[in-house]
């Protein structure tokens, strides 16, 4: 899918022509130019050539959720996974991803493990929405939600997914509230500060996974670059900019980050702070366990008995490897 080349295949059409084609793709969520007879013959074999929609790819279905995982081939051979998590209360989010691969080398994801081949354009960004809104679109429900925190580093790919973000906000486009896209970093300090001022109504998520810098340099290489403190004294500088609410996001690795000392090192680092934390049990990658459910019952309680704002995240799409840390493909 490419839509880079649409501003210029559209420059001599009359302008009404473009607010059709935006319609056609993000509203009636076409997958062949062919099929729009709305658009004049030539004109859509220029889009079929100049400005392909059509998204390769391979379905995998959970059985224990209704979860789907997409592998998406791209132009270039290379592959990138995305997984839909669809909800009893019609919520349908999408989990994209910004690279293919990763370059972060995060010791508990499998992602990490591909190391980094190129970051995705805005339109490889926004093509796994539209399929999962076409996919969505058979049994008449759309994608309600969005999270950058499939494969890859967003802030290290800030332009595309800026420009992504804004094609997904767009009323003329994807029209999603922007309340309802989520942005997960690894902790990029002047990224960070930089999404605060440029998306300040959406909604940021730090991967911290440990409170102890120490220790999260053994499992974040990215700490040894950018320390936890200054990642939090980013998180500070976009509270007092949004004063929105930042979530935490904390992997429970059995034996490793799951002790009451842990949990009080989290506390003491929350205290004061307009965050949420968010637990995530390990999903095997074939490197840590998983802590038992009385171990991740007692930490998240611990953190309550704290005063710290916390939930725990299901794990959904783990029996496609689709659920958080799972994603990696082979490439060509």
């Amino acid at each position: 899918m490419n839509l880079e080349n649409l501003s210029r295949v559209t420059k001599e059409e009359p302008k009404f022509r473009l607010t059709q084609i935006n319609k056609l793709i993000y509203k009636d969520l076409v997958d062949d130019w062919n099929e729009c007879t709305v658009l004049p013959e030539k004109l859509r074999n220029e889009l079929s050539l100049e400005v392909p929609i059509g998204i390769k790819h391979k379905l995998f279905k959970s059985k224990r959720s209704e979860t789907v995982k997409a592998l998406i081939t791209l132009s270039d051979g290379f592959n990138i996974e995305s997984v839909l998590m669809r909800f009893k209360d019609k919520r349908n989010t999408v989990c994209i991803s910004t690279q293919v691969g990763c370059p972060m080398g995060c010791r508990f994801c499998a992602t990490g493990a591909m190391g980094f081949k190129r970051n995705l354009t805005a339109s490889e960004i926004v093509g796994q929405i539209l399929l999962f809104g076409r996919y969505l679109k058979d049994s008449k429900q759309k994608v309600t939600n969005v999270v950058f925190m499939g494969m890859g580093e967003p802030f290290l790919n800030y332009e595309n997914v800026t420009a992504a973000i804004n094609t997904i906000n767009a009323p003329e486009k994807l029209n999603l509230g922007i309340r309802r896209i989520s942005v997960s970093t690894a902790g990029i300090p002047n990224f960070i500060k930089s999404f605060a001022i440029d998306v300040p109504e959406g909604n940021l998520a730090v991967s911290l996974h440990a409170a102890d810098s120490k220790l999260r340099s053994n499992l974040m290489p990215i700490n040894n670059t950018y320390p936890l403190i200054d990642v939090m004294g980013a998180v500070d500088d976009y509270l007092a900019i949004t004063n929105r609410k930042v979530m935490l996001e904390y992997v429970l690795i059995a034996g490793v980050n799951d002790s009451y000392e842990d949990a009080c090192s989290l506390a003491k680092l929350t205290k004061k702070r307009l965050v949420h934390v968010n637990l995530i049990p390990y999903n095997p990658t074939g490197t840590f366990k998983s802590p038992s459910k009385t171990v991740l019952t007692k930490f998240r309680e611990s953190l309550k008995h704290m005063g710290v704002s916390v939930t725990q995240r299901y794990n959904l799409g783990a029996d496609i490897h689709g659920a958080c840390g799972q994603l990696t493909v082979s490439q060509n």
